[in-house]
């Protein structure tokens, strides 16, 4: 006899062993070549090259997640050796030497201006082997910093030498050539507002590599938050440094000078209290707390109630000054949307209708709108620390948005195969599930969305589970985004739930959005057969022109058999027919037949007896029958439509009449 094939069983627990080793990519696929070498057989053979390729994408995944975990640990790191600087020489160091080290650049560094000379010079470089580059001083306006500055916005060139954005000069030039720099980030240090009511730039952040690169949405924005948390820092040892030398002066003046020394007491009070406010909301930020117990501290800091709404206008937290919470409305988008741009334009906090907002921001993107509500304005030292507020707060969303979006990515591949392989392993896809948090067999309604703007959906998506604290995953599949969303005991129908998705991811996309919904369905088979029941249903919304809305199967009827180019026509004719053929079936009568017949006689009784060979008062008691079974509404219009298209599809499925 000949010898059994060897198992793959060795193979897939080698996989695990490699996982657990963060072994590199080579390692993993290099499995599958041994399986086939040992001679596995080409079934178990082929479970071993999925079981590779789902190690391989479980092992990016992670990578990617620790990469992440890693940046905001630093970020997280910088904001506190920011808050215990007090010496400028220091915290500008603090500043440069982290930014390289979040963005893993060559080098990076910083330029202030120089109010005397009317230029702008290098302050501090970390990673600059050029003594040119680290003695350069630059005209106002001039290379990228320039636009950086004129603009108050970030920049980013994958190849300086060749970007023909920005003014070179030979000065420049020979600066960037000595030091050997190609790709080059910057961000303004923004602080607060000007006279004119625009934010004031007091610096330029850089991280720069030495080869071309393309920086990325996610590092401009955490470089921003890292330049937001720095201007601050900046201001602050500044405004101490200013306060120590008035007290200094102050302390040498005579007696008249009383009541100056009484100003300079009080400021200096203020600039305590905003330095110690800040220290407590960074401390929340370290001790990963959310985003509630900062808006509780604030609260509390400022004596007044605060909420804290989506771009969207939805709630995130209310808070009274006490620390507990209340009842608050979702605000109205448009008028959250208009105070928020007034605030990141002018980078400050906005008074409007006896509420004071502020932008809560993540580079130029809106992440949230914090409102403080209260008639009178605040004044320099509150509205610095509302202010300040808004960045711990944007620190925490960009965490929080972080961390989902990865979990979300991880839940996504779940859904993906769970809507193309169902059949393969019913109970490993539920197991799989349960281990990232999704029971399966719980009841959950599924959504598909589709937009002309696909690539702003599944971001919109993700914003409308993440902000709106809805339980579910989102992924994209077949050209569309599908949402899986866990069906509450008073949660809201198929129909009600795919209007409210529509109306607010057309609101998160800036594009009309088109969302059909089935379920509740429990279970991978039910979930397979659900989306493809809620696919036939948006196929059907499309043809009907419905776009931008949201709707379920059951509230298009037989629209829906006939324009989704759908196979579930025996489900139609059993939910329309159904209690004729359970009535004919149990009593041998011909009621399906009489309808029919009735029909087909366009409603007159006499041909309708003809067509049956029976006596007319027999066809009047049968459909006297049909109205109990039917309802009395069974000859009216629309639902006289849907029972002849169902009569005609049972007709037409080869099904005999009784």
């Amino acid at each position: 006899m000949s010898e059994p094939s060897p198992s793959a069983a060795p193979h897939l627990r080698r996989l695990f062993d490699l996982l657990a080793d963060d072994a590199p990519a080579e390692a993993l696929g290099a499995v599958s070549s041994q399986a086939r070498g040992d001679g596995v057989a080409a079934g178990e053979l082929a479970e071993v090259e999925r079981a590779t390729a789902t190690a391989l994408r479980i092992r990016g995944a992670l990578r990617q997640h620790r990469r992440r975990e890693l940046q905001l640990t630093a970020l997280f790191d910088t904001a506190g050796d920011l808050a215990a600087s007090r010496d400028l020489d220091d915290v500008l160091k603090a500043i440069v030497r982290r930014a390289r080290m979040l963005l893993g650049t060559d080098t990076a560094y910083l330029t202030l201006p120089d109010e005397e000379a009317g230029d702008t010079y290098m302050r501090v470089t970390d990673g600059s082997v050029s003594l040119l580059f680290q003695r350069l001083r630059l005209e106002l306006g001039e290379g990228l910093g320039g636009l950086v500055a004129q603009t108050a916005s970030p920049y980013a060139s994958p190849d300086y030498r060749t970007d023909e954005r920005f003014r070179h000069t030979r000065n420049i030039n020979a600066g960037v050539l000595d030091e050997g720099l190609v790709a080059i980030l910057g961000v303004p240090l923004l602080l607060g507002s000007s006279r004119g009511g625009t934010g004031k730039v007091i610096g330029v952040l850089f991280a720069a590599d030495r080869a071309p690169r393309v920086f990325s949405p996610d590092e401009v924005a955490l470089l921003c938050s890292l330049a937001a948390h720095a201007a601050i820092a900046i201001d602050t040892a500044r405004a101490l440094a200013d306060t120590t030398s008035a007290l200094a002066e102050l302390a040498e003046a005579n007696a008249e000078l009383a009541e100056a020394n009484a100003s300079v007491r009080a400021h200096s009070a203020a600039m305590r209290r905003a330095e110690e406010s800040h220290d407590r909301l960074t401390d929340l930020v370290l001790r990963g707390r959310d985003v509630k117990d900062v808006a509780a501290a604030v609260a509390g800091l400022l004596d007044s109630p605060l909420t804290i709404h989506d771009p969207g206008g939805r709630l995130l937290a209310a808070v009274r000054p006490d620390g507990t919470g209340f009842a608050a409305d979702s605000m109205d988008a448009g008028w959250l949307a208009e105070a928020a741009e007034e605030s990141r334009t002018g980078a400050r906090a906005v008074h409007r209708e006896g509420r004071v907002v502020c932008a809560v921001l993540a580079g130029q993107e809106l992440l949230a709108g914090l409102v403080l509500h209260r008639g009178r304005q605040l004044d320099d030292s509150d509205r610095r620390l509302f202010e300040r507020s808004a960045v711990v707060t944007g620190l925490l969303l960009l965490l929080r948005r972080t961390v989902a979006e990865t979990e979300n990515r991880i839940r996504g591949e779940l859904i993906a195969d769970l809507l193309t392989d169902t059949g393969r392993d019913p109970a490993g896809l539920a197991e799989r599930g349960r281990r990232l948090g999704i029971d399966l067999d719980h009841p959950h309604l599924l959504l598909v969305a589709e937009t002309g703007a696909r690539e702003r959906l599944a971001p919109a998506a993700m914003r409308y589970l993440f902000g709106g604290g809805i339980h579910g995953v989102s992924a994209e599949h077949a050209g569309a985004v599908v949402l899986l969303i866990e069906a509450g005991g008073s949660g809201p129908a198929a129909g009600a739930a795919a209007r409210s998705a529509a109306a607010q991811l057309g609101q998160l996309a800036q594009a009309p959005v088109t969302v059909a919904a089935t379920g509740p369905a429990r279970g991978p088979q039910e979930l397979a057969a659900a989306y493809a029941e809620a696919a036939r249903c948006l196929r059907a919304m499309r043809v009907l022109g419905r776009t931008g809305e949201g709707a379920c199967v059951d509230e298009l009827g037989f629209l829906g058999v006939v324009l989704g180019n759908g196979q579930d026509v025996d489900g139609f004719v059993s939910a329309t027919l159904g209690p004729l053929l359970e009535y004919d079936a149990q009593r041998g009568t011909h009621l399906v037949r009489t309808l029919g017949a009735y029909f087909g006689a366009g409603g007159s009784l006499i041909r309708a007896k003809d067509e049956l060979h029976v006596h007319v008062n027999t066809v009047v008691q049968r459909l006297d029958r049909i109205q109990v079974l039917l309802g009395r509404d069974w000859n009216e219009p629309d639902r006289a439509l849907e029972l002849q298209l169902a009569l005609r599809l049972h007709l037409l499925s080869g099904t005999p009449d009784r």
